[in-house]
C-alpha cells in the first residue's frame, strides 16, 4: 500500500467519523441528505459482497466492515432515531436518475460479465455520483453547517488522494483500471466548486454559504 492510498482511506474514515459525530452530538441530521447516505449504503453493500468469498488482508476486511456498518448506522440515525430532524423538504433529488444509468453502465461496460463483477462495477459508477443529492440539498438551502462542510471536504480529499494513488500505481506498478479512474475523476470534479467555497470561506472562519 502506498502513502496516497493510506491518506485516502484515512480521509474517508475521517469523513465518516465527522458525519456520525455531527448527528450524534447535535442529536440532529439537519442538513444531511438521507438520499446520499442511502446511495452510499448501496455502494458498499454491492461492492463488498466479496467479503464473504475472498480475503485480501485484515486491513482490507476491517475497512470493508467499517464502511458497511457506519453507512448503515448513518441511515438508521437519519430515518429512524432522529427522523424528526430530517429535512425531507430540501432532500428532493431523484436518485433513480443516478441508480438506473449506473446499472445500465455496469451491465454494458465492465471488466467481466459476472454477477459480483457487475455489482462491483455498479458500485464504482454509483459512488462517483452518490454525493449529488447532498450537493443539491446545499444548493437549495444555500448553506451548510461547518461540521457538514468538514465532512464533505474530507470526502472530497478521499477521492483526490485516490487519484494520486492511481497515478503512483500506474507509474510504479503498471496498474491502470480505466473504470475506477474515470469514475473517480468524475467524482472529484463534482467537488471542485465545493472545494473553492470551503477554502475561501470555512478556512477563513466564515460560515459556508453559497454566493447570493
Amino acid at each position: 500500500m502506498n502513502i496516497f492510498r493510506l491518506l485516502g482511506d484515512l480521509s474517508h474514515v475521517l469523513a465518516i467519523l465527522l458525519l456520525l459525530m455531527k448527528i450524534w452530538k447535535t442529536r440532529s441530521c439537519a442538513g444531511i441528505s438521507g438520499k446520499s447516505q442511502i446511495l452510499f449504503v448501496t455502494v458498499y453493500v454491492t461492492r463488498y459482497l466479496d467479503l464473504f468469498t475472498s480475503f485480501v488482508s485484515l486491513y482490507n476486511s476491517f475497512m470493508k466492515v467499517l464502511f458497511l456498518v457506519s453507512s448503515i448506522a448513518t441511515v438508521y440515525l437519519i430515518y429512524k432515531k432522529f427522523r424528526a430532524t430530517y429535512n425531507r423538504t430540501n432532500d428532493t433529488f431523484r436518485i433513480e436518475f443516478l441508480l438506473l444509468p449506473s446499472i445500465a453502465l455496469a451491465v454494458l461496460i465492465n471488466h467481466e460479465f459476472g454477477f459480483l463483477e457487475i455489482l462491483w462495477t455498479f458500485s464504482i459508477y454509483l459512488e462517483s455520483v452518490a454525493i449529488l443529492p447532498q450537493l443539491f440539498m446545499i444548493s437549495k438551502t444555500g448553506e451548510a453547517e461547518t461540521i457538514t462542510s468538514h465532512y464533505l471536504f474530507a470526502q472530497g480529499m478521499y477521492r483526490t488522494f485516490y487519484i494520486f494513488n492511481w497515478i503512483y500505481r500506474f507509474q510504479y506498478e503498471g496498474f491502470f483500471d480505466p473504470i475506477a479512474v474515470i469514475a473517480g475523476c468524475i467524482q472529484t470534479i463534482l467537488y471542485c466548486d465545493f472545494f473553492y467555497l470551503y477554502i475561501t470561506k470555512v478556512w477563513r472562519g466564515r460560515k459556508f454559504a453559497l454566493p447570493a
